[in-house]
């Protein structure tokens, strides 16, 4: 990663989405110069130019040819596309290394840097984290998954800038190598092993956040995951860690409803109540434990960390209160695209819940989710790829009633028709969007705005 790049040779970026836009733009501005590639061949190639603001640009589309492999230093290839694409296996034959975007990105990373992944409350912690920093530092910037791409604003940071980035697997999936200051690995379930093909293999590429953190830099974990016995031989990072079950030695945890802190030599500190957050459930106390971890690890006083916690409200798509109607309260968990995201919100689910879930396959397995539904969920409503696999999955493990729907709109008009005074209707997919909606924002706000519509 350190090795300098020509710019006599071209690069090129795979993918002609945002990520690959905003990877073209960045190399642009760094005295680069970008080939933008894609297998689309029905691609317009004018509206790809006017979207990199009329910059030149060599554009291939379709297949990919072994001698245009080969005159590329590099390619940066958007976290969209999975390694098993043919023009990968050319690239490969040509002998060009193949990075990630966000690889592209820290390439060009200035200042301090905090890496947070895992398979949930990677969003939550994240921006956290930001609002924390944002009370020591005006020099503060929250990338990567969370919203603005990391080669969007990479060319902003400076020296004395901070910067927190949200990584995903796919994202990290051709990532050679990340030291961050601080990292931290939320948890650790099984997800998107359609694409990573194991859990070791997924472990493994989470694992990228610390391989190369030194001993003076922090690993953050959260000691209640599965899955972390594999993570502690593998770092030399100092670990600390959260809890929300257990007294730690060192490290935050609940203790009688209190968010504890101890490190190192100081006096043990109560930071706050959990029910003085704007959050509510365990999984995100857990993401308030991590994140005043990481802040605490980058030399936040105490205080701050106090006073920023208790003013952070959840983000969008996650146990997103959306409004109460006839006594029925709606509830936006778009950001739930696996089992164990789902899981999290209906363990704080306190009402009887008519749930809206299904999507995109990822080749999960919904036992525990389904195992939940005893006395949680009254109605289940289906729809996308998944609906048929949950639905074996409900009348095997926990039978309650549900129903098959086509869209959101109809799945909004039979949860308005079978939700009574005292429920609660709760979009958590359980699995990713990409069946019917290009990202899980646009499925969340769609469902906010159909329930407002409908209501």
């Amino acid at each position: 990663m350190n090795k300098e790049w020509s710019k006599d040779i071209p690069i090129m970026v795979a993918g002609a989405g945002r990520s690959g836009l905003n990877a073209v733009r960045l190399l642009q501005k760094a005295g680069y110069t970008p080939v933008l590639y894609d297998e689309n061949i029905k691609l317009d190639r004018n509206a790809l130019i006017e979207k990199l603001e009329g910059h030149e640009c060599e554009i291939i589309l379709g297949e990919l040819k072994p001698e245009d492999a080969a005159r590329m230093q590099l390619c940066a290839s958007s976290p969209g596309i999975p390694l098993t694409r043919p023009f990968v296996k050319v690239l490969q034959a040509a002998g060009t290394p193949i990075i990630s975007e966000i690889a592209l990105a820290y390439h060009f990373h200035k200042g301090r840097l905090i890496a947070v992944t895992g398979t949930n409350g990677k969003t939550t912690t994240t921006a956290l984290v930001g609002h924390i920093l944002r009370g020591v530092s005006d020099k503060v910037f929250v990338l990567g998954n969370i919203g603005h791409a990391w080669s969007e604003e990479v060319l902003e940071t400076t020296d004395d800038s901070i910067t927190a980035v949200e990584m995903s697997s796919f994202q990290m999936e051709s990532l050679p190598e990340v030291d961050p200051e601080v990292a931290i690995i939320t948890n650790i379930t099984p997800d998107h092993l359609d694409r990573h093909g194991s859990m070791q293999n997924y472990i493994d590429i989470k694992m990228k956040v610390t391989l190369t953190q030194k001993p003076d830099e922090y690993l953050i974990l959260n000691r209640e995951s599965g899955w972390m016995e594999t993570v502690v031989p593998r770092t030399r990072a100092q670990i600390v860690y959260f809890s929300s079950v257990r007294e730690l030695r060192e490290g935050c945890f609940l203790r009688d409803g209190d968010i504890i802190l101890r490190w190192k030599d100081e006096p043990e500190e109560n930071i706050c109540t959990a029910a003085d957050l704007h959050l509510i459930g365990k999984f995100n106390y857990e993401n308030v434990m991590g994140a005043i971890l990481i802040t605490k690890a980058m030399g936040v006083p105490n205080s701050v960390i106090r006073e920023k916690v208790l003013s952070f409200t959840a983000v969008a798509h996650r146990m997103e209160y959306v409004c109460t109607k006839d006594g029925v309260d709606y509830y936006n968990d778009s950001k739930g695209t696996n089992p164990d995201s789902t899981v999290k919100a209906l363990e704080i689910t306190t009402r009887p819940t008519v749930l809206i879930a299904g999507g995109f396959d990822k080749g999960a397995d919904y036992t525990e989710m389904v195992e939940l539904f005893k006395n949680k969920v009254k109605y289940l409503i289906l729809m996308g790829q998944t609906a048929k696999a949950i639905a074996e999955c409900t009348d095997r493990v926990c039978p309650v009633p549900y129903c098959f729907v086509s869209d959101m709109k109809e799945a909004v008009l039979k949860a308005e028709e079978v939700a009574e005074a005292g429920d609660t209707v709760l979009l958590s997919p359980a699995c990713a969007s990409w069946d019917m909606y290009p990202n899980f924002e646009v499925r969340g706000e769609h469902f906010k705005d159909l329930v407002r519509e409908e209501l």
